[in-house]
């Protein structure tokens, strides 16, 4: 599948833009974004270059979860807009030569989804459509540990809520208003790919499929082991189940195979595997056109989780990203992103956000773009947008973070100060702040008041400041996703890492018919010394530096050393003969 610039598909060369609605823009003043919003702004993404924009999901939503509890697949949620306003945003985005891509939630529905609310009868024939089972055996139901399997949910707690009614709990891998859909039913998959087919009827062009390879459990329901003293972990049981690829296949046939080469397929797969992505992003196998896998985004949890905040070891970034170059190269497609809006800020999580921002938020997207795969930029990246650096209980809304501070207080682990620090550094919220557009109240991302707090330092970091500044940010990312469309090497060439156990300096290569990128990054603050060798050839031209992040400093030596600033960045391109 070594693709060449003639036959390589389209998203090889494509820079994707996510927009998380809620927190983007807003038309008229209730304090939550909408579509009429995001249509206002499509300069901003015209003029950065995006190809696509990728919407978090907009449906009809009891919003538990933000919008990852769907209620109505095919309504927009009123305080979005209407399909109307849906239909007119995709017409302006191809106007413009932007595709949309929607956000598929197929794991589970709204425990509002009137497929749930009629699978709550015993006797209804959508009973089977999501996963209902008694209280273990020799247990009465609702007792402490009558739940059918011991697993934990990702929101913490068990995976199964009781049913009064019924006597029955249901499966919930996430919230509990967010029940499974029964994979192994027929009819919910007929379903969803009819639901799938109605929205690509409409215009949409493809989608990102959230926690895709969760949607097939081993029907046993086994325990999982517990690591805890509380819950066991059921991830072996519903993590690549054994029947995801034949789901994938079914689906692509279904819904894909009739409409080929212009849409895109994005599976989240969470815990996936590079051997499996290969399977996965094989196109031999017509499953999904790329992966958007998390190893790289867990490097600093500690053994407490995610709010158990370690330091970044840049090795062992390294060896992650350097993994799935590797696993890829040859078979199969990734997905490349630092933020989104389960993720916080990566200029504070692995960068500098005070003196230094602006170096470290364009050394970061340097290294990553310009690795093999589908660059992602999340909303206000292009900004370098910080975390939220909220210091109260009461400014976080993500039901995630709310859900770990009422169980650590419960359990009485750690202290306040404590809590806040791994939340202020991890949560969910920190990507979720409102789109910062100019110095006006709220940022200019309404005339009211916002659903959640709008970060303090918009005043200094905003689009309308960037854009008129040709040093910012944004222009860097303009350039950035220029050389991206401009050159194939960055898109298909080969890659080599260098400098593998430097512990600040990435480096690595891109190679393609000839043409070589040399690409440096300084993960630190302070001045690094690199000893290229061999990878910086005799005689390279005096223009090979291509792209920087500071003015020209002082090119390698002949025998291949150079200096890198606190969060340099350096692109040189040469022509091997």
């Amino acid at each position: 599948m070594t693709w060449t610039t003639k036959d390589a598909p389209w998203w090889t060369r494509a820079v994707v833009y996510q927009v998380y609605p809620r927190s983007f823009a807003d038309s008229d003043g209730d304090g939550v974004g909408d579509l009429p919003g995001i249509l206002g702004r499509l300069d901003h993404l015209a003029e950065l270059g995006v190809d696509v924009v990728w919407l978090s999901p907009i449906y009809t939503s009891p919003q538990d979860d933000n919008g990852y509890d769907i209620s109505d697949y095919r309504a927009v949620d009123p305080v979005f807009g209407t399909l109307e306003d849906l239909d007119r945003l995709v017409e302006a985005l191809h106007e413009r030569g932007m595709k949309l891509v929607m956000d598929l939630v197929v794991n589970h529905t709204s425990d509002e989804h009137p497929w749930f609310v009629e699978s709550r009868d015993p006797a209804s024939p959508k009973r089977d459509w999501y996963w209902w089972r008694p209280a273990r055996d020799g247990m009465a139901a609702g007792a402490p540990g009558a739940e059918p399997t011991n697993w934990r949910s990702f929101f913490g707690g068990p995976t199964w809520e009781l049913d009064e009614r019924s006597g029955e709990y249901y499966l919930h891998l996430f919230s509990r208003k967010q029940p499974d859909l029964n994979w192994e039913n027929p009819q919910v998959r007929d379903a969803v790919y009819e639901m799938m087919r109605w929205w690509l009827d409409r215009g949409v062009d493809g989608f990102r499929m959230d926690v895709i390879n969760l949607i097939s459990k081993d029907t046993a329901l086994p325990d999982g082991a517990v690591t805890d003293g509380l819950f066991g972990d059921g991830g072996p049981y519903y993590v690549c189940g054994p029947r995801i690829h034949e789901f994938l296949a079914e689906m692509h046939k279904a819904v894909f195979a009739d409409r080929p080469g212009t849409l895109l397929t994005v599976g989240e797969m969470p815990g996936v595997t590079v051997e499996q992505a290969r399977d996965f992003t094989d196109p031999a196998r017509k499953e999904v056109d790329m992966v958007f896998q998390f190893e790289h985004v867990g490097l600093d949890h500690g053994p407490g989780g995610k709010f158990d905040v370690r330091p970044l070891r840049l090795r062992d970034l390294k060896a992650s990203l350097g993994r799935w170059q590797a696993g890829l190269a040859d078979v199969g497609w990734n997905s490349l992103y630092w933020d989104n809006h389960d993720q916080p800020r990566v200029v504070s999580r692995f960068g500098d956000d005070g003196e230094l921002r602006r170096e470290s938020a364009t050394m970061l997207a340097t290294v990553l773009h310009l690795h093999r795969g589908t660059p992602y930029v999340y909303q206000g990246e292009e900004l370098g947008m910080t975390n939220a650096h909220f210091t109260r209980f009461d400014q976080y809304r993500d039901i995630e973070t709310l859900n770990h501070v009422t169980a650590a207080k419960t359990v009485g682990t750690g202290t306040d100060e404590d809590l806040l620090a791994g939340i202020a550094a991890m949560s969910r919220d920190n990507a979720r702040t409102p789109m910062q557009w100019d110095d006006s109240p709220h940022a200019g991302f309404t005339t009211g008041t916002p659903w959640i707090e709008v970060n303090q330092n918009y005043r200094e970091i905003n689009a309308a400041h960037q854009r008129a500044d040709p040093g910012s940010v944004f222009h860097y990312y303009r350039a950035l996703i220029a050389l991206r469309h401009r050159d194939p090497v960055v898109a298909l060439g080969d890659f080599t890492m260098l400098l593998p156990d430097h512990e600040h300096v990435y480096a690595f290569t891109r190679r393609l018919d000839g043409t070589e990128l040399l690409v440096l990054g300084n993960f630190s603050g302070d001045v690094q010394d690199v000893e290229l060798g061999q990878a910086w050839p005799l005689g390279a031209p005096a223009d090979a530096l291509v792209l920087a992040n500071y003015p020209a400093g002082d090119p390698p030596s002949p025998d291949g050393r150079l200096r890198l600033r606190p969060w340099e960045a350096r692109v040189y391109r040469w022509d091997l003969f």
